[in-house]
Protein backbone atom coordinates (compact mmCIF):
# COMPACT_ATOMS: atom_id res chain seq x y z
CA UNK A 1 0.00 0.00 0.00
CA UNK A 2 1.70 3.68 -1.20
CA UNK A 3 1.25 6.08 1.00
CA UNK A 4 -1.55 8.31 1.80
CA UNK A 5 -2.47 10.99 -0.66
CA UNK A 6 -4.45 13.96 0.21
CA UNK A 7 -6.36 15.80 -2.24
CA UNK A 8 -10.26 17.81 -2.58
CA UNK A 9 -13.16 15.90 -3.38
CA UNK A 10 -13.57 17.99 -6.56
CA UNK A 11 -10.14 16.62 -7.78
CA UNK A 12 -10.89 13.92 -7.06
CA UNK A 13 -14.33 13.78 -9.15
CA UNK A 14 -12.79 14.97 -11.79
CA UNK A 15 -9.38 12.82 -12.60
CA UNK A 16 -9.35 9.66 -13.40
CA UNK A 17 -6.75 6.89 -11.88
CA UNK A 18 -5.59 3.66 -12.87
CA UNK A 19 -7.23 1.49 -10.93
CA UNK A 20 -9.92 3.72 -9.52
CA UNK A 21 -9.48 4.21 -5.86
CA UNK A 22 -11.58 5.32 -2.84
CA UNK A 23 -11.85 8.69 -1.74
CA UNK A 24 -12.02 8.73 2.17
CA UNK A 25 -12.15 12.44 4.06
CA UNK A 26 -9.77 13.50 1.83
CA UNK A 27 -7.44 10.47 1.25
CA UNK A 28 -7.04 8.42 -1.61
CA UNK A 29 -7.37 4.99 -0.79
CA UNK A 30 -5.87 2.30 -3.44
CA UNK A 31 -8.49 -0.88 -3.51
CA UNK A 32 -6.84 -4.20 -4.07
CA UNK A 33 -8.20 -5.44 -7.69
CA UNK A 34 -6.74 -6.75 -10.76
CA UNK A 35 -6.02 -10.97 -9.41
CA UNK A 36 -7.39 -13.59 -11.99
CA UNK A 37 -10.06 -15.45 -10.02
CA UNK A 38 -11.36 -11.47 -8.61
CA UNK A 39 -11.64 -10.67 -12.37
CA UNK A 40 -13.11 -13.49 -13.69
CA UNK A 41 -16.16 -13.72 -10.94
CA UNK A 42 -16.54 -9.70 -11.34
CA UNK A 43 -17.23 -10.23 -15.47
CA UNK A 44 -19.49 -13.65 -14.65
CA UNK A 45 -21.64 -11.80 -11.83
CA UNK A 46 -21.65 -8.60 -14.97
CA UNK A 47 -22.59 -11.07 -17.80
CA UNK A 48 -25.40 -12.76 -15.59
CA UNK A 49 -26.87 -9.43 -14.31
CA UNK A 50 -26.39 -7.84 -17.67
CA UNK A 51 -29.19 -10.40 -19.21
CA UNK A 52 -31.70 -9.13 -16.42
CA UNK A 53 -31.47 -6.03 -16.45
CA UNK A 54 -33.82 -4.55 -19.14
CA UNK A 55 -36.47 -7.30 -17.71
CA UNK A 56 -36.24 -6.19 -14.25
CA UNK A 57 -35.22 -2.59 -14.62
CA UNK A 58 -31.95 -1.76 -13.32
CA UNK A 59 -28.33 -0.92 -14.66
CA UNK A 60 -25.42 -2.73 -14.57
CA UNK A 61 -22.58 -0.22 -13.35
CA UNK A 62 -18.80 -2.26 -13.06
CA UNK A 63 -16.59 -0.26 -11.31
CA UNK A 64 -19.02 2.47 -10.40
CA UNK A 65 -18.28 5.38 -7.94
CA UNK A 66 -20.45 5.71 -5.47
CA UNK A 67 -20.79 8.89 -2.94
CA UNK A 68 -21.44 6.77 0.08
CA UNK A 69 -21.38 10.37 2.27
CA UNK A 70 -20.50 14.15 1.87
CA UNK A 71 -16.60 13.22 2.19
CA UNK A 72 -16.67 9.53 0.91
CA UNK A 73 -16.46 8.00 -2.17
CA UNK A 74 -16.08 4.18 -2.74
CA UNK A 75 -15.58 2.05 -5.99
CA UNK A 76 -18.03 -0.87 -6.20
CA UNK A 77 -16.74 -3.80 -7.90
CA UNK A 78 -20.40 -4.25 -9.12
CA UNK A 79 -23.96 -2.34 -8.42
CA UNK A 80 -26.87 -1.93 -9.68
CA UNK A 81 -29.04 1.22 -9.65
CA UNK A 82 -32.72 2.28 -11.30
CA UNK A 83 -32.69 2.20 -14.83
CA UNK A 84 -33.61 6.10 -14.65
CA UNK A 85 -30.58 7.00 -12.27
CA UNK A 86 -27.93 8.29 -15.08
CA UNK A 87 -25.69 10.32 -12.85
CA UNK A 88 -22.14 9.73 -13.65
CA UNK A 89 -21.18 9.56 -9.69
CA UNK A 90 -24.16 7.63 -8.00
CA UNK A 91 -25.86 9.84 -5.05
CA UNK A 92 -28.45 7.68 -4.29
CA UNK A 93 -28.44 4.38 -2.70
CA UNK A 94 -28.01 1.15 -4.96
CA UNK A 95 -30.47 -1.23 -5.47
CA UNK A 96 -27.49 -3.73 -5.17
CA UNK A 97 -23.60 -3.20 -4.18
CA UNK A 98 -21.28 -6.85 -4.58
CA UNK A 99 -18.07 -6.58 -3.44
CA UNK A 100 -15.67 -9.06 -4.93
CA UNK A 101 -12.85 -10.44 -2.54
CA UNK A 102 -9.05 -9.96 -3.26
CA UNK A 103 -6.54 -12.22 -1.66
CA UNK A 104 -4.67 -9.03 -0.46
CA UNK A 105 -8.14 -7.70 1.54
CA UNK A 106 -7.78 -6.77 4.69
CA UNK A 107 -10.82 -7.46 6.46
CA UNK A 108 -10.73 -4.24 8.35
CA UNK A 109 -10.62 -2.51 5.03
CA UNK A 110 -13.53 -4.40 4.05
CA UNK A 111 -15.74 -3.94 6.91
CA UNK A 112 -15.21 -0.38 6.37
CA UNK A 113 -16.18 0.00 3.46
CA UNK A 114 -19.40 -2.28 3.46
CA UNK A 115 -20.36 0.01 6.61
CA UNK A 116 -20.10 3.10 4.25
CA UNK A 117 -22.92 1.39 2.07
CA UNK A 118 -25.35 0.49 4.62
CA UNK A 119 -25.36 4.09 6.53
CA UNK A 120 -25.82 5.59 3.05
CA UNK A 121 -29.05 2.88 2.65
CA UNK A 122 -27.60 0.26 0.60
CA UNK A 123 -30.05 -2.36 1.53
CA UNK A 124 -28.62 -5.70 0.21
CA UNK A 125 -24.60 -6.38 -0.24
CA UNK A 126 -23.28 -9.53 -1.92
CA UNK A 127 -20.02 -10.09 -0.40
CA UNK A 128 -17.90 -13.45 -2.93
CA UNK A 129 -15.01 -14.79 -1.99
CA UNK A 130 -14.01 -16.65 -5.40
CA UNK A 131 -10.37 -17.86 -3.05
CA UNK A 132 -13.19 -19.70 -0.58
CA UNK A 133 -16.03 -20.47 -2.92
CA UNK A 134 -17.82 -18.48 -0.51
CA UNK A 135 -20.54 -16.13 -0.34
CA UNK A 136 -22.47 -13.67 2.56
CA UNK A 137 -25.44 -11.59 1.88
CA UNK A 138 -25.04 -8.30 4.07
CA UNK A 139 -28.36 -6.53 5.24
CA UNK A 140 -28.74 -3.90 7.46
CA UNK A 141 -30.06 -7.00 10.11
CA UNK A 142 -27.20 -8.33 9.68
CA UNK A 143 -24.60 -11.41 7.90
CA UNK A 144 -25.59 -14.34 6.40
CA UNK A 145 -23.23 -16.75 4.65
CA UNK A 146 -25.15 -18.53 1.37
CA UNK A 147 -24.91 -21.41 3.01
CA UNK A 148 -27.59 -23.18 0.07
CA UNK A 149 -25.06 -21.34 -2.55
CA UNK A 150 -27.40 -18.77 -3.06
CA UNK A 151 -27.18 -15.47 -3.33
CA UNK A 152 -30.18 -13.65 -2.77
CA UNK A 153 -31.65 -10.10 -3.56
CA UNK A 154 -35.39 -8.79 -2.52
CA UNK A 155 -35.72 -5.62 -4.75
CA UNK A 156 -34.61 -6.41 -7.38
CA UNK A 157 -35.92 -10.07 -6.73
CA UNK A 158 -32.81 -11.68 -8.14
CA UNK A 159 -31.42 -15.30 -6.99
CA UNK A 160 -28.15 -16.12 -8.02
CA UNK A 161 -26.48 -19.20 -8.17
CA UNK A 162 -22.78 -19.35 -6.84
CA UNK A 163 -21.61 -21.61 -8.84
CA UNK A 164 -22.75 -19.40 -11.95
CA UNK A 165 -20.40 -16.51 -10.84
CA UNK A 166 -17.70 -18.71 -9.63
CA UNK A 167 -15.03 -19.48 -12.19
CA UNK A 168 -14.27 -22.75 -13.20
CA UNK A 169 -11.42 -24.74 -11.41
Amino acid sequence: MATATRVSLEEYLNTSYEPDCDYVDGVLEERNVGKSRHSETQGLIIGLLLALRRQLGFRVKPEQRVQVSPTRVRVADVCLVPREDRDEVTQRPPLLWVEVLSPDDRMSRVQARLQDCLRMGVETIWIIDPYSNTAWTLKPEGLTQAEDGVLRCADPALEVKLSDVLPEE
